[in-house]
């Protein structure tokens, strides 16, 4: 059962950022763009990449994850050998098992898992970045040049490069130095966290890191730097192209509005790189006589009656006449009642905004502006308002604000 390339996509994060949204599912299970999870991209990336083999680490909320992903049949990954597999912590004989600590603990425990693919390499992905990317073309490179670790990067403004961790490179890009979020940047190629390593150089490593007790158990902590430190060939690979990380509630935002302007976003409608998902049947969605809809995406199963403008519908969503919703999203199953107001915000599925509320404003001089919030099944009540920059986790009563 060997394979040239493993992919080890880390799916576990609680997602901390996205506060309301991630109160019942994990970060990756997130809705996205009108039909998606923000984890079919690097589940799509990979099969299009020639990937057949995927592991999927999972910790946080797991159930609707596993779920989602089952058997990995919209992926092309129900396969007997390789395919997808659901990867959470476990008790190993002679411990009490534990979570897993940190991104290179999490695939130190998954040992015994890469093992039985005995794979020449290994593809490490994060399960919260909106992307195409071809990973084959990044393992020729990490073939040609011998290295130990290649790290995609992205090239980013020099004010932006103190958020990131940055890798400065030689004339060939091999990377002599990894700087950590740092305030006077050398460079501004900003790692992905999409690594690419050779396996029996990546297994010694991680054995060494974790009988460090000092050790964190990070990739970016500690596995890079002592990497670095023994001198390996550590490559970057240089991406060109849309990427964006959904980890917060506004870059979360961004990306959903960002799939409305085709040009400066990523591409959904090439046909040779698609974007696969687990898509429930629904009928097409309906517009009633008095509905208005424009710059938006709607998505099957929802009817329109009221005004919807620069804003993405999922599935199932329901907006009666007289309602408004503009610069929002939608996720699915959510409703918004006759006379409802819905602006700059995200409401999640199954919430319900009652008759004549208020959610959300358009951008103000306010300090605390920002993007509304409603979390999943959670009713904000008649002619109630929920304020700009809220997270509401807990039913709103008629009248009142939040």
């Amino acid at each position: 059962m060997k394979k040239e390339v493993v992919a080890m996509l880390l799916a576990g994060g609680q997602g901390s950022r996205l506060y309301a949204l991630t109160s019942h599912v994990a970060k990756p299970a997130v809705p996205f763009g009108g039909k998606y999870r923000i984890i079919d991209f690097p589940l799509s990336n990979c099969v299009n990449s020639g990937i057949d083999t995927v592991g999927v680490l999972t910790q946080y909320r797991p159930l609707e994850l596993n779920s989602y992903i089952g058997n990995g049949q919209p992926w092309d990954l129900d396969r007997s050998d390789g395919g997808v597999h659901i990867l959470p912590p476990y008790m190993r004989e002679g411990d009490q098992g534990t979570w897993y600590k940190g991104t290179a603990n999490a695939i130190y425990q998954n040992i015994g898992f890469l093992d039985l693919y005995d794979p020449e390499y290994v593809v490490i992905l994060s399960g919260d970045h909106i992307y195409k990317m071809n990973y084959a073309d990044m393992v020729d490179l990490h073939k040609k040049s011998g290295a130990a670790c290649t790290i995609s990067v992205l090239e980013v403004t020099m004010e932006e490069a103190t958020r990131f961790g940055i890798m400065n490179v030689d004339e060939n890009d091999r990377i002599y130095e990894f700087e950590e979020k740092p305030a006077q940047p050398k460079s501004n190629l900003a790692s992905m966290g999409i690594y690419v390593f050779t396996w029996s150089k990546l297994r010694q490593y991680l054995i060494d890191d974790e009988a460090d007790p000092a050790s964190t158990n990070d990739f970016g902590k500690n596995i890079i730097p002592n990497m670095l430190a023994a001198n390996e060939v550590m490559m970057a690979y240089r991406f060109h192209g849309y990427w964006k990380d959904v980890g917060t509630i506004n870059s979360l935002w961004d990306a959903n509005m960002d799939m409305l302007a085709p040009r400066n976003s990523i591409d959904l409608y090439d046909p040779d790189w698609p974007i696969y998902a687990r898509t429930p049947v629904k009928p097409p969605h309906v517009t009633g006589p008095n509905a208005h809809i424009s710059h938006s995406l709607v998505t099957g199963g929802s009817r329109v009656d009221g005004t919807v403008e620069n804003s993405v519908l999922f599935h199932s969503v329901t907006v009666e006449e007289g309602a408004s919703v503009q610069y929002s999203i939608l996720m699915p199953g959510a409703v918004v009642r006759a006379g409802a107001q819905v602006s700059y915000a995200i409401v999640a599925e199954a919430a319900v905004i009652e008759a004549g509320a208020v959610v959300g404003s358009a951008p103000n001089d306010d300090p605390k502006w920002g993007i509304a919030v409603v979390a999943s099944g959670v009713t904000v009540g008649e002619q109630a308002v929920v304020s700009p920059g809220a997270m509401v986790r807990e039913a709103v009563k008629g009248g009142d604000r939040a």
